[in-house]
Parts: C-alpha cells; structure tokens; sequence
C-alpha cells in the first residue's frame, strides 16, 4: 500500500513510494505559502505548475517551473510560495 499524507488542512497531499533506488513521494499543493523541514536530504522536482523557493539561509526567493528541481539538505527549513496548482516529485537520500 501506498502511504497519503495531508499537510496545511489538506492543502498538500502527498503519496509515498519507493523508486528503485530510493524513498520519494509524488504531491500536489494548492496556492499559498509554505513551510516544509527535512529530515533526509530532499530532491524535489516540478512535474507541473511552479513553485517559488526560498532555500535555507537564503533571503532570496527563486522560481522553478517544470522539469527544474533544486535541493535540501537534511535538518533545514524551506519556503515555499504557491500561486497554482502545483505537482511535484521529491526523492529523500
């Protein structure tokens, strides 16, 4: 069975599963603002819409669209800013 998550009052939904070679969860986020903590370094990757990023110890924002991706460290914090309806695919590792 596949694991769902729900966070921000059901705003963002995510499905885990395991890749061949590591953890990840496929999601999708309705618009508003974000804060997401790692425990695993995260690999995430717009698979439709846009995200705006703020990165750890950064006070700039950077939008990422389709097909980009950017990563976190493990024990970080990250903003988020959401004005679509956005899918994404994160690995962990």
């Amino acid at each position: 069975m596949f694991d769902v998550n729900q966070y921000f009052e059901g705003r963002v939904t995510s499905i885990a599963f395991q890749t061949a070679t590591l953890p990840a969860t496929i999601g999708v986020m309705k618009p508003g603002e974000y804060t997401f903590d790692t425990n695993a370094i995260e690999t995430m990757t717009i698979v439709s819409g846009a995200l705006v990023v703020q990165l750890p110890d950064s006070h700039e924002w950077q939008t990422f669209n389709v097909g980009d991706d950017f990563v976190v460290a493990a024990d970080k914090a990250f903003n988020l800013k959401v004005t679509e309806e956005t899918a994404y695919l994160c690995t962990y590792g």
